[in-house]
């Protein structure tokens, strides 16, 4: 894809040692409290499917009360992950100090993990307002989500090196040609997974989420995988940065907005959530304020890491499909705060729900493999029922015939509806009150007039009324500063439909565009990427 646009600043420096220890003693505690009430199902043997399916939305019910406990909680959890390493959430400092101004110059290489999909980048700006994007994508084969260090690091080389034959050969033999051992590529790694940072680029694996379970890479630097990769193929490439989506989202909606509000959080809601924010530096015990890189600096972006935000189960509401997705999942008892908002594990608590409904023999005529397979229910499924607003739910209609191959009632449709809706709304709720501990946390609206919250995510895009839902919870959680609060969506969803090719190329112009472009954290890392090698943009040109 090739975009002109505006242009960034490019702001991080030195990484800090972290590390994030969990554990599953809360889990097993959890799994020993009472049945959950919707275990009573078999007694309701006058119920209507309708009633039935009302009895199991409202399990995914969250009270302002819940709501305000887990904005608490969360606050807690924040104060303790500043403090000190090792803490339930990392608050991992990403050494991002500063915003985008719209005057540098040069080109860059990034390549973004941060799911089902892999992502490289180039990009040129040009110093006045305007840069050239080039991104391709390619899906991760599940076989590799679950293989080994080698071959999964070994596709993304591949794929980089099919980027650079493709796109950029030409334009470096026109200037001249650099001999093969020469790092010619500065390349910022985008990888939106848990990692204890101990310098720009360099990075030990903690732990896998979102369906991952590449076992060998976890304890390894996850730049030295992909350069050792990269090497391999005679590439000059160097990796220059180790940098998160998350941050990236956040410094992509500062940068497509400069001086209009205060940009306080970056947001994922897709197929993994995480959120980053603008924190006093002050505020950052943990960190040796004494050095260098710290000089004369006030804010430091802040990865929180908040999937695994409550693994504990204080203040997190479940359910036994909530606790039967988490047992099936590699990390059981990690990541409980994801496995209930995003879009990785959202089609699979639906799927489970209709199938005990199947089961018991409440809802459609027979089985189908589809409505039996563990993960085959994709949770855009979520997002398509809940868009149907027809008397006779026709598009529900359809989604369930093409993705179960079931036929359906109106009433099973409008069962199907009232559970979805429960599902999603739950999802909603949660990131809003989040996102509420942290305007507490900063007390970001008692300081400016608006405050900016920039979004990624197919499951804020794309889900009907997401927003307006988490408005709900921050009403509850911050009361009436909650109209001081602009979210705003960095999702590119022509680049990520599903019915586009690998590579696709556009022109796209225009300023709201613009805003949805900057995302993938390629304008992210590409501002991590500078600041953090305190260089020139001499250093950077080709």
């Amino acid at each position: 894809m090739h975009v002109r646009g505006a242009s960034a600043s490019l702001s991080s420096s030195v990484a800090v040692t972290l590390s994030l220890f969990s554990s599953l003693f809360a889990r097993l505690l959890r799994l020993n409290q009472a049945p959950l009430a919707h275990a009573n199902f078999t007694n309701m043997t006058t119920s209507s499917l309708l009633e039935e399916a009302t009895f199991i939305s409202k399990q995914f019910d969250v009270s302002k009360d819940q709501l305000i406990a887990i904005s608490n909680e969360f606050i807690r959890l924040t104060d303790l992950g500043l403090k000190s390493d090792g803490m339930p959430m990392a608050m991992i400092p990403s050494f991002v100090t500063g915003v985008p101004n719209g005057t540098e110059k040069g080109t860059f290489l990034a390549v973004d993990l941060g799911g089902t999909n892999f992502r490289v980048c180039s990009i040129h700006l040009n110093g006045d307002g305007t840069f050239d994007l080039l991104q391709t994508k390619s899906v991760i084969p599940r076989s590799l989500m679950v293989g080994t260090s080698k071959e999964l690091f070994s596709f993304l080389a591949k794929r980089v090196d099919e980027f650079i034959k493709t796109h950029l050969d030409e334009k470096f033999n026109e200037e001249g040609g650099h001999s093969d051992n020469e790092h010619i590529y500065k390349l910022g790694f985008t990888f939106s997974f848990p990692v204890n940072q101990t310098a720009i680029n360099s990075g030990t694996l903690l732990r896998w989420t979102k369906g991952f379970d590449v076992a060998d890479a976890v304890g390894k630097d996850v730049c030295r995988l992909l350069q050792d990769e990269l090497d391999l193929l005679n590439l000059p490439v160097h990796v220059a940065a180790l940098v998160n989506d998350t941050v990236g989202t956040l410094m992509s909606r500062s940068y497509s907005s400069p001086g209009e509000a205060a940009t306080l959080v970056g947001v994922i809601l897709g197929t993994g959530t995480n959120g980053a924010y603008a924190e006093s530096l002050a505020a950052v015990d943990k960190l040796d304020q004494s050095v260098a890189a710290l000089a004369n600096k006030s804010i430091m972006v802040i990865n929180t890491e908040w999937g695994s935000f409550d693994n504990d189960m204080k203040v997190l509401p479940t359910t036994s499909w909530d606790d039967a997705v988490d047992l099936d999942t590699p990390n059981p008892g990690y990541q409980m705060f994801e496995k209930r908002v995003s879009g990785m594990f959202l089609g699979e608590i639906l799927r489970r729900i209709l199938l005990e409904l199947n089961e018991k023999g409440h809802l459609f005529s027979k089985a189908s493999t589809p409505l039996t397979t563990a993960w085959s229910l994709d949770t855009s499924i979520l997002s398509r029922v809940e868009a149907d607003t027809t008397p006779d739910l026709v598009a529900v209609k359809s989604i369930v015939e093409t993705d179960l191959g079931l036929p359906t009632t109106l009433v099973e449709r409008q069962a199907i509806k009232v559970i979805v809706e429960g599902v999603g709304k739950r999802s909603a709720l949660l990131a809003g009150a989040v996102v509420g501990g942290i305007l507490v946390h900063t007390k970001a609206c008692q300081s400016n007039p608006v405050v900016d919250i920039g979004v990624d995510g197919s499951v804020f895009e794309f889900y009907p009324g997401y927003e307006d839902l988490m408005r709900e919870a921050l009403k509850d959680v911050i009361g009436e500063n909650e109209k001081k609060v602009r979210i705003v969506s960095q999702y590119l969803s022509v680049a990520s439909s599903a019915s586009l090719p690998a590579d696709y190329q556009s022109r796209i112009v225009g300023r709201d565009l613009l805003k949805q472009i900057l995302r993938n954290s390629c304008i992210g890392t590409y501002v991590e990427l500078w600041d953090g090698l305190h260089m020139g943009f001499t250093d950077f040109l080709f």
